[in-house]
């Protein structure tokens, strides 16, 4: 047809100009292999036209969505179609417009009639729609073929290689063919996101896969090589690509010429090959990669463009078969990159391209300044995040709301889609050891807002951050405006490299990144006279590392994830003299510490494995005889306390963390249960130990009912052993003094003294002893609140006059 324009194609329908009918092989094939699930099903057409398979779906029992970018079209459809119901008419380009209008919870069928080789960014489009089928769904690909199309027509044709491509990374295809077409039925996509997860934590043990392979081309004569790639994003912040006909995606650039330096190399194949025209002023070089091409050394540099102008043309028809614009969090999942292409991608933005083999990189410090480019769909996204995060109660501050509308969560996330990227309640993996574990991760928004409102930022003010990633320190760094610092440091050095790059492409200039163990505190130099204004942990820990006290000003906040009995809270301590007064305790999770700061809780199993007790203060107890108990009967104790649905109950956790003597928890194994305890499995339980005997807590129902608000729990201890009776007692005493003194009530008071603390200097209260600090409880009903900072200082000054 040769049309390449909206124009032409807004004038084609416009003219009551249609498209090849629907043929009765591709409605029979559609109905044998794409039949609608039990409960109906939503279909969505993309390049509708006039709307004659979109209403075929609807006469199936889809609910469909159809869309197309021409208006004409739409309108043309919905006349033609004017009786047919289920069917949703939707003027969309596909490829450029926000997705906003389309459903939220995807489709069952997408199909794509006659239109596949007219769009620019095939790849991109194709795995964006994979990303929208619900599970077991299918995406159907109708379009001619190069062997059954005329010579001057086959510019709407596939040949056999694009074929391939299109069917990669799916995994099931079925290809049949109808008058002629080919009809691809593509299932499973590898677009699965296995980078979020639901709470505010990161501690999935799910490994991120890649279908993404390095390949290389045809041996290079001569001894050595030098050439440059240029890296050029769009508006949107997606990647330049071209496929190559050597079957691989590569980068635009090539061999330098002479004593042609880098910066201009890149500027120059990026012309010839893409015609798109950028300064040597906007070329840095920012990385140089070393490494070999069949015995051959090769030298390549990595140069971002910053800035370039022009419009995309594919220049060298012999080398490729054309250029696209593809999503970062699609990289995972393009197929074969050519090697030095696909380590450059992994300069840029680390970690978009997993599995990749070790390769020499140099990076050079370089003034880089930051990047623009975003789509329509991250902006409304963002705000739309914003606002949840607002409206929840976990940003009140104008700063810090500013920040969340503000910074590109999307681009320190860029291996994730933009729907995981901005949803405020998950976390985003970035970074997994070799067991595939998490060890860094993106927090959940919410919970960023949160420390960071609790860090009572002012103007101006230096910050330092102990675990590194990049957004986190940018929101702070927005928060304290062009006069403020933050210095970031992490344990590993992918993640600092990795924070370097991601601010220098959408930072503030307000970030400095350091290796090293953050338990140790920021290097000197990096360290403000008189220490930092606030500082924030973004990993769990044990314990209070000294240098975080000793780094901080006086009357500054320390906000950090500390873990006590095994139970995690972000705590907002200030520092008053050597100690430090919590001020705010929140319920959160975050990845393990590491480096100095590492530990592993004392773990007993039972049971052939069933059950494990965890013992996550100090050594483990002596259970002699527990497993032997086990086997014997239950004893049951009611408390007579009870919640409803969706109860926060995590000062009860923490208030038998820290009072009850012996307190450890519980265990019960996700694949293994002969219900000896009647905890479920996956799940632990408050503790404690006796002489044989063993007594838990679980909440058992009571009342049932179809709404949340009819139903109702109960506190119920079981024990076993001689001892047992008695250890419920005690454990059901624990729930009673909680549901009376605590229960909907304040956080206690925590104070945080230094470990050599001698006992007489320590204000009443449960002392729960750590290597490095001394943390005194004080819960109502059970010691007086705590004295107020100024008291507690002039106490202390007092006693050590005294000694």
């Amino acid at each position: 047809m040769g049309y390449t324009t909206q124009d032409e194609w807004q004038q084609h329908y416009a003219d009551g100009k249609g498209f090849r009918p629907l043929g009765e092989r591709e409605r029979a094939l559609l109905a044998k292999h794409t039949p609608v699930p039990d409960g109906g099903g939503r279909a969505l057409e993309v390049g509708c036209g006039t709307g004659g398979l979109a209403a075929y779906l609807a006469s199936l029992g889809y609910a469909v969505d159809a869309v197309d970018f021409a208006d004409s079209a739409v309108a043309q459809a919905r006349d033609e179609h004017a009786d047919v119901e289920g069917v949703r008419w939707v003027c969309l380009d596909i490829e450029h417009d926000d997705p906003a209008q389309l459903h939220e919870d995807g489709y069952d069928l997408i199909t794509m009639r006659l239109m596949y080789p007219f769009l620019r960014d095939r790849s991109r489009i194709l795995h964006g729609l994979g990303e929208r089928l619900r599970p077991g769904g299918a995406l159907v690909v109708i379009t001619p073929v190069v062997a059954h199309t005329p010579e001057d027509r086959r510019d709407i044709a596939l040949d056999e290689a694009e074929i391939a491509l299109l069917t990669e990374g799916w995994e099931t295809v079925e290809r049949l063919e109808a008058d002629q077409l080919a009809v691809l039925v593509l299932r499973g996509p590898c677009h699965a996101d296995s980078t979020a997860h639901s709470d505010a934590t990161a501690q999935s043990d799910t490994t991120a896969h890649s279908d993404t392979t390095a390949v290389e081309k045809r041996p290079p004569t001569g001894h050595a090589l030098t050439g440059a790639l240029a890296v050029v994003t769009d508006e949107a912040g997606r990647i330049l690509l071209g496929r190559s006909r050597r079957g691989m995606w590569e980068l635009p650039g090539g061999k330098t010429s002479g004593t042609e330096p880098f910066e201009a190399a890149a500027v120059r194949e990026l012309a010839e090959e893409t015609g798109l025209a950028a300064s040597v002023a906007d070329a840095y070089v920012v990385a140089m990669l070393v490494d070999d091409s069949h015995g051959v050394p090769r030298l390549t540099a990595v140069v971002r463009i910053t800035a370039w102008s022009g419009a995309l043309t594919n220049l060298e028809n012999h080398l490729f078969d054309r250029w696209e614009w593809h999503d970062l969090h699609a990289l995972a999942c393009i197929g074969a990159v050519f090697t030095p292409a696909a380590q450059a991608l992994d300069v840029i933005w680390p970690g978009v391209i997993p599995g990749l083999a070790p390769v020499h990189v140099y990076p050079l410090a370089v003034d880089q300044p930051p990047v623009p480019g975003e789509p329509v769909e991250a902006i409304r996204l963002r705000q739309t995040m914003a606002e949840t995060v607002i409206a929840g109660g976990w940003a009140p501050s104008a700063p810090v709301q500013d920040a969340l509308r503000t910074i590109p969560r999307h681009r320190f996330a860029p291996e994730a889609n933009l729907k995981t990227a901005y949803d405020d309640d998950l976390a985003v993996v970035t970074r997994r050891n070799d067991t595939g574990r998490a060890t860094s991760s993106v927090s959940a928004a919410w919970l960023q807002a949160d420390m960071i409102e609790s860090l009572r930022l002012r103007p101006g003010a230096s910050v330092y951050e102990a675990g590194s990633g990049g957004y986190n320190a940018e929101l702070i760094a927005h928060v304290i405006g062009p006069g403020g610092r933050v210095v970031t440091g992490d344990i590993d050095p992918y993640v600092v490299r990795r924070t370097r790059r991601l601010t220098a492409e959408a930072g503030s200039g307000r970030v400095t990144a350091f290796q090293g163990d953050a338990a140790l505190g920021a290097p000197a130099p990096l360290v403000p006279r008189g220490g930092f204004d606030a500082s924030v942990i973004t990993y769990n820990v044990w314990d209070i590392a000294p240098a975080w006290r000793e780094q901080l000003a006086e009357g500054g906040r320390l906000v950090l994830p500390l873990e006590i009995g095994g139970y995690t809270r972000a705590i907002a301590f200030e520092r008053r003299g050597d100690v430090l007064h919590a001020r705010k305790f929140t319920h959160c999770g975050f990845v393990r510490a590491q480096g100095r700061q590492a530990r592993t809780a004392p773990v007993i199993d039972l049971l052939d494995g069933e059950l494990q007790l965890r013992f996550e203060e100090g050594d483990a107890a002596p259970t002699e005889g527990v497993e032997e108990a086990l086997h014997g009967p239950r004893h049951e104790l009611a408390t007579g306390v009870t919640m409803g649905a969706g109860f926060y109950f995590g000062s009860l956790q923490l208030y038998a963390a820290t009072t009850l003597p012996r307190f450890c928890r519980l265990a019960a194994s996700r694949e293994k249960g002969t219900d000896v305890t009647q905890l479920p499995k996956g799940n632990d339980a408050p503790a404690i130990l006796g002489a044989n005997s063993l007594a838990y807590l679980i909440h058992v129902q009571t009342r049932h009912g179809e709404r949340p608000a009819e139903k109702e729990w109960e506190w119920v201890v079981h024990a076993f052993g001689k001892q047992g009776p008695q250890l419920a007692e005690q454990l059901a005493a624990t729930v009673q003094a909680w549901d009376r003194d605590v229960r909907g009530g304040a956080d206690p008071g925590l104070i945080a003294h230094p470990a050599d603390t001698p006992d007489r200097l320590l204000p009443a209260g449960d002392v729960l002893d750590k290597p490095h600090c001394r943390l005194v409880f004080q819960w109502p009903g059970r010691h007086a609140l705590p004295p107020t900072p100024i008291e507690r200082t002039e106490a202390v000054a007092t006693a050590l006059e005294g000694t």
